[in-house]
């Protein structure tokens, strides 16, 4: 078969994977499918089945609107999903609640199962037909469920106009994604099926970040903080009495953040955290043994250096999954190790495993018996689901095989260099995948997010679409990036100093590797902290020719002020408030240097985005706008931070086709 070039809109056919879990018995294992349809300009999400026994995968749900679900027996899935058009019209008009449906393993119709008058986050079935969950609690919305028709219809009415003034009282005030949230918490819940009764564990000032059950299920071990006008950075470990509903706060409160919690036996939790005493927000956690009892704390990896989970960065992902689980003695657990994410597992004397080898990532796993399966990023291999079996991978499904078969892509080549002593900076370039020897290629230069995330070698669309229009792109893990340590990833007090040095460095060196590249038609990109890269490059060098800075930062004093992160990542991450250091706060701020700016830059943004507030790009368009420098801003209403990874998807291909347009315009020939 005769190779296309990759279209832009290729991303609309994609398959995304999420959420794999075997069913208790480990027969069958569940996930998710997605893909965008751009007729009602969403995503589209399914319920699949994988067979262990007959090594075959069938759609189980049909409707395209299944995404959570949570096993009630071997043979028996809860979901949620809206599927009634009168639900949909109501939770249009700010109703809360969940609809949770039943379906059969064998096919069938799913049924209606129950309703909470809430929005539910996550839920586990308990004996006795009881429910522990976790869901978004608000104070100013009251339970509707109960009314008639017409006294409903008159209070959401009154809700309505309720809406038209915002009453802010706490900070975090909003949340990227979930708008406005002042005085909402996520509590847990017992639900009661045989009575319809839903009765809070948590008070509501208590926020519940992760909950697990022991093995007998009448017993629940969560993470959560209290708080009142500020949120905390600690959390505490909390226990819960599923029979007698007692609730009780484990360990300390105010001196360490836990992240996850397992009961590892009747005696101990095992679990991880960190107290953010030497290298602040991004400290990497270790894992610790509690004691039910007394709460006290036993170090199993003092020298784990090593973050838990994947943060290795695509923009070819949608809906999630865990990245720990308990089973069979073991914690299994991702981690981040250079540019690729493991699949590991450790046991109660702290000696941990690694399971998989391959580079990319392991987004999603589960783990039932002798049975491991993941859903992994592999080589140029979109999203596919794989067994581990004694340490070997077997991919078991094909959805998006159709890509490498049909399309053209560029390889990454690996590039590397020492930017201090002990210190090496790994990069990858991607060439034009119709590349001739002696002829000159524009360039991008794509910055990450994070700035504790990393590039690797998955697949990665927008990339792959501008080496199939031509350009090579690089792109590398700067200092400040994730895969390296507490010391690599240390960037506090330090932003657009040393990472600037190696990004301009490992542009330094691709220019004289790749002789191929016009060093007169670079172009550089980056969303989020690569955004604050973008406006921080164009405000110290004039070596780029055209600009595209993503969901951005450019003043730290707003910043810090407006968004759902800024009044803690701001002091951490710069070292500075404007009371205690206002010169600092303005050192490293791009707005500080717009003035120097030269390059042609188009800004990217969402009028949603609460994690870098419109502001950040509306001040430093402005500065370039004034003093004469070329640019353009295109506002995407109702997107938000998540724009280029979960957008809508007419929203995305729009994106894509302004920051391509733009390079087109200042770095193509002719």
């Amino acid at each position: 078969m005769l190779l296309e070039n990759l279209r832009l809109d290729d991303f609309t056919r994609y398959k995304f994977l999420s959420g794999i879990k075997h069913s208790p018995a480990g027969r069958l294992a569940c996930f998710a499918v997605h893909q965008a349809d751009l007729e009602e300009n969403g995503y589209r999400s399914h319920l699949w089945l994988y067979d262990l026994e007959k090594e075959s995968c069938f759609q189980l749900t049909g409707l395209g609107k299944e995404q959570a679900f949570t096993w009630l027996s071997p043979d028996e899935i809860l979901f949620a999903s809206v599927r009634n058009p009168k639900d949909l019209k109501r939770q249009k008009k700010g109703e809360q609640f969940t609809v949770f449906y039943k379906i059969r393993t064998e096919g069938g119709e799913a049924v209606e199962a129950f309703r909470i008058p809430l929005k539910v986050l996550e839920i586990k079935p308990l004996p006795e037909e009881r429910f522990l969950l976790t869901a978004l609690y608000n104070p100013r919305l009251p339970d509707l469920s109960s009314l008639p028709e017409g006294e409903r219809a008159e209070k959401l009415g009154q809700l309505e106009e309720e809406r038209n003034c915002e009453v802010l009282e706490e900070i975090p005030f909003w949340s990227n994604g979930r708008g406005f949230v002042s005085g909402c918490r996520v509590r847990l819940y017992l639900f009661d099926l045989k009575t319809n009764a839903l009765e809070p564990l948590t008070r509501e000032l208590v926020q519940v970040s992760s909950f697990q059950l022991n093995e007998a299920r009448d017993q629940a071990v969560f993470i959560a903080s209290e708080y009142q006008g500020k949120a905390k950075l600690t959390s505490e470990i909390y226990l819960a009495d599923l029979k007698t509903k007692e609730v009780r706060r484990l360990t300390p409160e105010g001196t360490f953040a836990w992240f996850q919690a397992y009961f590892l036996n009747q005696e101990e939790l095992i679990c991880y955290g960190t107290d953010r005493q030497r290298f602040g927000l991004n400290e990497n956690p270790r894992f610790y043994l509690v004691n039910l009892e007394s709460g006290e704390k036993t170090p199993l990896t003092p020298d784990l250096d090593c973050s838990i989970g994947s943060s290795v960065g695509s923009d070819c992902r949608y809906g999630g999954g865990r990245s720990s689980q308990l089973h069979g003695g073991y914690l299994y657990f991702t981690t981040t190790e250079g540019h690729s994410s493991y699949l590991n597992r450790i046991d109660r004397s702290g000696r941990i495993e690694r399971l998989t080898a391959a580079e990319g990532s392991v987004d999603s796993f589960s783990v039932q018996g002798e049975s491991i399966l993941l859903i992994g990023l592999r080589e140029l291999r979109l999203q596919e689901l794989y067994s581990l079996e004694a340490g070997t991978e077997r991919q078991l499904t094909s959805f998006n095989a159709w890509v490498p078969r049909e399309r053209k892509l560029s390889r990454p080549e690996h590039l590397s260099f020492q930017t201090a002593p002990g210190v090496t900076i790994d990069g990858w370039v991607l060439r034009p995948v119709d590349y001739v020897q002696g002829q000159k290629y524009p360039a991008i230069l794509d910055i990450h997010g994070g700035p504790k995330t990393v590039y690797g070698t998955v697949f990665f669309h927008e990339m792959q679409y501008w080496a199939n229009a031509g350009y090579f792109v690089f792109f590398c893990n700067p200092r400040g990036s994730d895969g390296k340590g507490n010391e690599f990833a240390d960037l506090r007090g330090k932003y657009g100093t040393v990472d600037y040095d190696d990004l301009m460095r490992f542009t330094d060196l691709v220019l004289e590797r790749y002789p191929g590249i016009d060093p007169e038609r670079l172009g550089v990109t980056g969303g989020s902290y690569g955004g604050f890269m973008t406006n921080w490059i164009i405000g110290q060098t004039q070596r780029f020719k055209a600009a595209a800075s993503q969901r951005s930062i450019s003043n730290w004093f707003s910043m810090g002020g407006t968004t759902d992160i800024g009044f803690f990542f701001t002091p951490d991450q710069i070292g500075a408030t404007p009371w205690s250091d206002p010169e600092k706060l303005w050192e490293h701020s791009p707005l500080k240097y717009a003035h120097r700016a030269k390059t042609p830059t188009l800004f990217i943004h969402s009028d949603q985005d609460y994690r870098c507030w419109l502001p950040e790009a509306l001040q430093i368009f402005t500065a370039l706008k004034y003093h004469g420098v070329e640019a353009r801003l295109c506002l995407f209403k109702g997107e938000n931070h998540e724009l280029s990874r979960s957008g809508k998807p007419k929203a995305r291909i729009r994106r894509l086709e302004e920051i391509t347009g733009w390079f087109n315009r200042f770095l193509q020939q002719g």
